[in-house]
């Protein structure tokens, strides 16, 4: 097997095994572990990105923010490069929530390019699964405010990849 493909996939089973007990808030409880791999296919295949740390970090994004995983745990696995993006794209969950979701608008155009086409495939996935699938407690309201506030953190966003960006409008376009 190819050793980027051996790894991707490495990355990918070490995720699956984490948010294995974790679903997704929409109404049919979907496996978590669909949207870290929605994130690589979108870069992947939507923005055409081949580096295989990028795409392993797509799959890793939220270990660290949802799961026991420590970026110690990562740099051990998958090496510094990969867990220097995850931490750039994990929010600290010891802070409010609102002041999380400030924090990603301050922070976006301080973002590394990899950590940004992370985001962006983050923000993309996120708007799609909410246009089609949406939380199940969630209001339209509520809804419409998180597209407002994705846009907000994708327009500070460096930018990476024309491709991803115009896969973002569309799924912008599909708000409530």
């Amino acid at each position: 097997m190819n050793r980027d493909l051996a790894r991707l996939v490495e990355a990918i089973a070490f995720a699956a095994e984490r948010h294995r007990n974790q679903r997704r808030k929409d109404h049919e409880a979907s496996p978590y572990i669909n949207h870290p791999i929605a994130l690589a296919n979108v870069l992947a295949n939507e923005g055409d990105v081949s580096d295989v740390e990028v795409l392993q970090a797509a799959v890793l994004h939220d270990t660290i923010e949802d799961t026991e995983t420590t970026f110690d745990d990562l740099v051990a696995r998958f090496g510094s490069r990969v867990a220097d993006i995850v931490a750039e794209v994990t929010d600290d969950k010891t802070l409010p929530k609102d002041v999380r979701k400030q924090l990603q608008i301050a922070h976006a155009s301080h973002k590394t390019r990899e950590a940004a086409l992370v985001k962006l495939a983050d923000k993309i996935c996120n708007l799609r699964d909410i246009a089609s699938a949406p939380p199940s407690d969630w209001a339209v309201e509520r809804r419409r405010e998180y597209f407002e506030w994705a846009m907000q953190v994708v327009d500070g966003l460096p930018k990476v990849n024309e491709n991803l960006l115009k896969a973002f409008k569309v799924a912008y376009a599909m708000r409530p």
